[in-house]
């Protein structure tokens, strides 16, 4: 029996047409970070939106309240996230980007112009809040274990392609009339809007997502489509297992919706740690300072360097191909250096390149100031090969299942809080600390680096279920996550019941007498129920005991 198809695709070809939608996603919030950076300073800009000339207050305001519509979406993920899946959140997400734009372009002189761009600025960033919380989880969830963090950089990378696409387009529009300059780059942005939304209506659901809901038959036929299986076949059926004992060990399986106690959990499952390690790595990237550099790269230029604004947007537009350059480097390491060593590196390039401009730029004069330009393209270097990307793929596979969908949204939220804090004050610090704002930077990289160290284990070649033992044996065995991490060999599909059962997180009793009857137990619960019906034979979860963190709260009497 040939494999089911959604898109008329199976498969590898499937994996393919859903990672090239996801990417598309991450494509259009790189752009859209990189596409203000060129026409803020712009004097067509300037003189139409007459609130942006010459004051560096309202630039930094026009440019992050973007930001806010981000956290606002982000936010809106943690309520609607699990509810309405991920498909649905992406395809909302992107209608409301391109409605966003819609009302930036269609500004009109007289019309209070500056109040709708703003309000354009937010919608689109409530779309893009909602997409950046959703994709990651999505393609972690819809992946291979082989390839999950392949494709999740990948997904961060084209970021910079993004905003390289944005830089360009914004140097080639200040060449044309007045309206073109600022108009042309922002409404660009639809084609990429409707590249998402419309493939993403006939793309399959995340099977995790399904089985979260109790919808077996749906998550069999995902899984098989995906993976290029029969549906009834083996492979399908353990896959499906799998999934099944990492939502039971969480407490998750068959609910509709992860309540936000859940977040807070200890226990063997480590739900809170796990949500901070996530969170801490988008704050992280933030106060790195990327986004002082991609964002304002020609402004620093300008003011810090004293380069004409010609000049500015055109080394800015050279250091975006460095960024994109750099962006791809993590596609061929990731899973052979790993997370931890990539977030390292990164660190101390990015600290040794912000000591390079603020000492630079202390002397005061313009010969001397030159050599900061060399620090700014090593930092974005440094970043676009580690920071970028890792910060978006390690909050989607160290969250367990059950809380996947709400703490990667926490994490989003926590991005775009700092995003918002650092693009709207970097302007204020390079006009009133000048070399000092550099500095502060560089201080927080190095900050990083015992953080990364002491607390985040290594997910690399790891199955989203094994990063669930990782955590069970270091709160069993009394160790720290990352030993435990460099401890916990790699598993096996059937030895991942084994090390599950020995931890606790799926009482033995489930698994005692085999897998084979497991599986021939579920395979007739599943034809025993309709789609959204919940599976016929499901383990009672004491909710008490998963959410005060003590035990996996699995019962495996039926109740009846």
């Amino acid at each position: 029996m040939a494999p089911p198809t959604f898109l008329g695709l199976s498969g590898r070809p499937l994996s393919l047409a859903v990672s090239t939608v996801a990417t598309t996603g991450f494509l259009l919030f790189g752009y859209d970070q990189g596409v203000m950076s060129g026409i803020i300073t712009a004097p067509a800009f300037n003189n139409f939106f007459t609130e942006t000339k010459g004051n560096s207050t309202m630039q930094g305001l026009i440019t992050a309240i973007y930001e806010i519509g981000c956290l606002l979406g982000a936010m809106l993920v943690l309520w609607t996230g699990d509810m309405l899946g991920r498909r649905k959140n992406i395809m909302v997400g992107a209608f409301i980007m391109a409605l966003g734009v819609i009302i930036q372009v269609t500004c009109q002189a007289g019309s209070s112009p500056f109040a709708q761009l703003f309000v354009g600025r937010v919608v689109m960033g409530f779309g893009n809040g909602m997409n950046t919380s959703t994709i990651p989880t999505y393609q972690a969830e819809c992946s291979k274990t082989s390839n999950r963090g392949l494709l999740i950089c990948i997904e961060g990378g084209v970021i910079a392609f993004g905003t390289l696409i944005a830089y360009w387009i914004d140097y080639g529009a200040s060449y044309g009339p007045d309206d073109l300059v600022w108009r042309f780059p922002i409404a660009f942005q639809l084609i990429f809007a409707i590249f998402i939304c419309i493939p993403m209506f006939y793309l399959p659901e995340s099977p995790r997502w399904l089985l979260s809901h109790g919808r077996t038959q749906d998550a069999d036929r995902v899984i098989a489509a995906l993976r290029g299986y029969e549906i009834d076949g083996p492979e399908t059926i353990q896959e499906r297992n799998l999934i099944v004992d990492s939502l039971r060990a969480s407490g998750g399986f068959g609910q509709k919706s992860t309540p936000f106690k859940a977040l807070f959990t200890g226990g063997k499952t480590q739900h809170f740690r796990r949500l901070l390690l996530g969170s801490s790595s988008q704050i992280m990237q933030q106060v790195g300072g990327c986004n002082a550099v991609i964002y304002y790269f020609p402004i620093l230029f300008q003011d810090s360097i004293g380069e004409t604004h010609n000049m500015s947007m055109l080394l800015g537009g050279v250091n975006m191909v460095v960024y994109s350059i750099f962006a791809t480097v993590s596609w061929f390491v990731i899973e052979r250096v790993g997370r931890r060593r990539l977030f390292l590196i990164g660190s101390i390039g990015q600290m040794l390149s912000m000591v390079l401009v603020f000492a630079c730029l202390i002397p005061g004069d313009p010969m001397t100031a030159r050599g900061a330009a060399v620090g700014l393209f090593t930092y974005i270097a440094f970043f676009g090969a580690t920071w970028l990307p890792l910060p978006w793929l390690y909050p989607a596979e160290v969250n367990p299942i059950r809380t996947r969908g709400k703490a990667n949204a926490v994490s989003t939220c926590a991005n775009w809080m700092f995003n918002f804090l650092i693009v709207m004050v970097t302007p204020i610090m390079v006009d009133k600390i000048g070399w000092g704002t550099y500095l502060f930077f560089a201080c927080m990289n190095a900050i990083f680096i015992p953080i990364i160290y002491f607390f985040y284990p290594e997910t690399a070649r790891r199955s989203l279920e094994e990063i669930d033992i990782i955590f069970a044996k270091g709160y069993v065995d009394k160790i720290s996550y990352v030993k435990a991490a460099k401890e916990l060999p790699h598993l096996a599909p059937e030895e991942i019941e084994v090390y599950a059962n020995r931890y606790g997180l799926v009482d033995s009793d489930s698994n005692g007498e085999g897998g084979n009857r497991r599986d021939e137990e579920k395979s007739r619960d599943r034809t025993d129920q309709s789609d959204s019906d919940s599976p016929a034979h499901v383990d009672v979860v004491d909710e008490r005991g998963v959410e005060s963190g003590f035990g996996d709260g699995i019962n495996t009497k039926t109740g009846r």
